[in-house]
């Protein structure tokens, strides 16, 4: 999905489309689990749609609900939906955040020469190095 530590950085275009690619993927989720908040409000607690969306859109954000749930299906369904909602908003903004995160990694990764990790390096000791350099310390 991601470029490799060795390849190069992605043009600025087709990052910009990834980025926004997942944007787009993390905004159609929120949507649809509002979209189920607001169906668990209007059914279990009668709540007209307007009344819905605010409650399922506090909860999402992590707020809570701004209407008391009175009867024991909307309790429940509020409860889970709280549970599931918090998990999906957290996964969504990490989902978005992503492609910023890779980038900037792996920017850092190029600019210090590539050569961060044991597995960029040979595990032998070049010319100049020392054997015992090389051994870990107990």
């Amino acid at each position: 999905m991601y470029e490799h530590r060795n390849e190069p950085l992605l043009p600025w275009p087709l990052f910009r489309r990834r980025a926004l690619r997942h944007f787009s993927a993390a905004l159609l989720v929120l949507l649809v689990v509002l979209l189920l908040g607001m169906g668990i409000y209007h059914w279990t607690e009668r709540l007209d749609w307007i009344e819905s969306f605010l409650n399922a859109s506090m909860l999402l954000g992590g707020m809570g609900p701004v209407d008391k749930p009175c009867t024991t299906a909307g309790k429940i369904g509020a409860g889970l939906y709280a549970l599931f909602a918090g998990l999906v908003f957290v996964s969504a903004v990490g989902y978005m955040g992503a492609p910023w995160l890779h980038r900037m990694l792996h920017r850092l990764h190029l600019e210090s020469g590539g050569a961060g990790t044991p597995h960029d390096r040979s595990h032998r000791p070049s010319a100049g190095e020392d054997v015992k350099s090389q051994r870990p310390r107990a």
